[in-house]
């Protein structure tokens, strides 16, 4: 099961990545994406298996991003890869086929493709322009969400598709409308200055019951 609201955890001057995914944990996330860029695989490997010790005390779910080998050592949930990055096939056979896959996607042409690959979802996107990933990739917004979604469901690809990049809580109402599964978020959660507040409105944005009260 792919949860409909995913964080991607990021590292301001004010908060570490293990400082942000512990407070996102606390206010109810329970899909946690560790995106690492620019830092040696040690490094990477200690946050992974830090994040993925935090996500387990919160019953909540780690997927480590680029990195198949460290995913595979820190026991991760599952794994996410970039356009840019390993082909899931390759990954496959470095995690196994029981570590669930996810790829990035910009155009219905990537969509198909990341489906062949057998990703498990896709996280099709950037909605808006964001500051939080290096080498964007064209923007597609929500009339190009629409276009796509519905070349998807023509298609009858069922693989869940997540927007991402740059969506924000008043985004998300019309997202959904698309046919989207659901939305990955990063600064909105990170920032946010009551992120229990702010996840309770994401959760009720996207017609999901809070975990933390529930």
């Amino acid at each position: 099961m792919i949860d409909k609201l995913h964080y991607i955890s990021q590292e301001t001057d004010n908060i570490s990545h293990l400082e942000a995914i512990d407070k996102t944990l606390i206010s109810g996330a329970k899909w946690i994406q560790l995106r690492v860029k620019n830092k040696p695989e040690e490094v990477i490997l200690e946050l992974a298996i830090k994040a993925n010790a935090l996500c387990r005390a919160y019953g909540a779910r780690l997927i480590v991003n680029d990195h198949p080998l460290i995913a595979l050592k820190a026991e991760a949930y599952g794994l996410h890869l970039g356009l840019t990055d390993m082909p899931i096939a390759e990954a496959r056979t470095i995690v196994g086929e029981q570590m669930v896959i996810g790829g990035t996607a910009n155009t219905f042409d990537h969509v198909k493709q990341r489906v062949a690959e057998g990703a498990d979802y896709i996280g099709l996107g950037p909605y808006r322009f964001t500051n939080t990933k290096q080498n964007l990739s064209p923007i597609i917004g929500l009339e190009g969400y629409e276009v796509i979604m519905e070349q998807v469901s023509i298609s009858g690809i069922t693989t869940p598709i997540i927007a991402i990049g740059g969506i924000e809580l008043a985004d998300i109402p019309l997202i959904m409308t698309t046919g989207a599964h659901g939305v990955a978020l990063s600064g909105a959660l990170t920032n946010a200055i009551d992120p229990a507040a702010e996840l309770a409105q994401i959760y009720g944005a996207l017609k999901i019951l809070n975990p933390v009260n529930n």
